[in-house]
């Protein structure tokens, strides 16, 4: 029974240090640059052009790994054009090329899926499609490179898949391990989940009061409404 209790205890400990949000995959897009070929960089950014277009910014995230001229470090599809390949390299350095890294991809029919980056398959029906590493969760299961001991702690966040089909994303609010965050998305009911970023990551969600715009970051995941 004690253990038990320890374990509810942990649990809420970290449900408490994170911040979810849970959303129908149709309702998600991804954004990288504007009409204009200019980098949008920020939710800031976003939100003005997006303005332009009657559209209001309901929620936002950072969305995978990204190079020094903030372009996409893997595959990246958006609005069903391939904008970059996928990067199937594994001896490199950074959490990107932990393996196994995935793809976080949504079809255009809306339904959502996280698969490793080896067993993703390129077809006309991807609407949307970010690769970053690594994956958190593999078949309910947390990713075995993670140790619950681990010394390293960074503000991270991610994305699941749902039993029902629905995304969950999350972002710690405090420096988390790997393992800690993993298992976040596991008692969620993540079969599958993928690292988005972490130390960079920021979440955009008026709805719990966090509007922060700041940073500057490459792809964003984000979900839109028409404005009143």
């Amino acid at each position: 029974m004690r253990a038990f209790l320890i374990l509810l205890l942990s649990a809420y400990i970290y449900a408490s240090d994170i911040v979810s949000y849970r959303v129908d995959a149709k309702n998600i897009k991804m954004f990288h640059k504007s009409s204009s070929g200019k980098i949008f960089g920020n939710f800031g950014n976003l939100k003005t052009n997006l303005k332009e277009q009657n559209l209001t910014l309901k929620f936002a995230m950072n969305g995978g790994m990204y190079l020094k001229d903030l372009s996409p470090q893997g595959l990246y599809i958006e609005n069903g054009k391939l904008i970059k390949s996928i990067n199937l390299k594994h001896n490199s350095y950074g959490n990107f090329y932990m393996q196994p890294n995935g793809v976080f991809f949504i079809t255009k029919e809306g339904a959502a899926s996280i698969v490793k980056s080896s067993e993703f398959k390129l077809g006309n029906s991807i609407n949307y499609a970010t690769q970053s590493g690594p994956m958190l969760v593999i078949d309910g299961k947390i990713n075995s490179k993670f140790n619950p001991n681990s010394k390293s702690f960074y503000v991270r966040n991610g994305v699941g898949v749902l039993e029902d089909g629905k995304l969950i994303f999350a972002i710690s609010k405090e420096p988390i391990r790997f393992y800690d965050f993993a298992n976040f998305f596991k008692k969620a009911g993540c079969k599958n989940a993928l690292y988005l970023d972490g130390f960079v990551s920021r979440i955009y969600l008026p709805s719990k009061g966090i509007t922060n715009q700041d940073f500057i970051f490459g792809i964003i995941i984000a979900e839109t409404k028409k404005s009143n």
